[in-house]
C-alpha cells in the first residue's frame, strides 16, 4: 500500500507550507493526478484519512484534478489524446504514439488555506 507513504508525503508539503504561512490552517490539498501515476485514487483517498488522523489536518480534504493521457502521434505530427492506457494508440487516426506527453503527474498544485 505505498498510497499510505504517499498520503504522509503530501501531508509533509502540506505541514511545511504552512509553517511557512505562520501556522495557516489547511483548508483542502489540490492534487493532479494522471492514469500512469500508478495511485489509484480510492486508495489514496483511505491512506488520507488514515494519515491525518490525530494531526492539525484532522479537517482537511483532498481534491483531485485528474489529468488525461496524451501522447505524441508522429503520423498526426500532434499531441493527442490515447484511445486505452492498455493501447497507446492516437485517438484521432490510431497510429501508435510514440510517447506519453502527459498522465503520469501526481503533484500537490495547490492549498486552500485560512490565516
Amino acid at each position: 500500500m505505498h498510497e499510505l507513504s504517499i498520503a504522509l508525503a503530501i501531508l509533509d508539503a502540506a505541514s511545511e507550507e504552512a509553517a511557512r504561512l505562520d501556522g495557516a490552517r489547511v483548508l483542502a490539498i489540490h492534487l493532479r493526478f494522471g492514469p500512469l501515476s500508478g495511485v489509484v485514487e480510492e486508495a489514496l483517498r483511505s491512506a488520507f484519512e488514515l494519515a491525518r488522523e490525530g494531526t492539525p489536518f484532522g479537517e482537511t480534504s483532498l481534491v483531485f484534478e485528474a489529468v488525461p493521457l496524451v501522447a505524441f502521434c508522429p503520423s498526426c505530427d500532434a499531441e493527442r489524446p490515447v484511445a486505452s492506457i492498455r493501447h497507446l494508440r492516437c485517438a484521432e487516426c490510431g497510429g501508435p504514439a510514440s510517447h506519453v506527453v502527459r498522465g503520469r503527474e501526481l503533484e500537490v498544485v495547490a492549498l486552500e488555506v485560512e490565516p
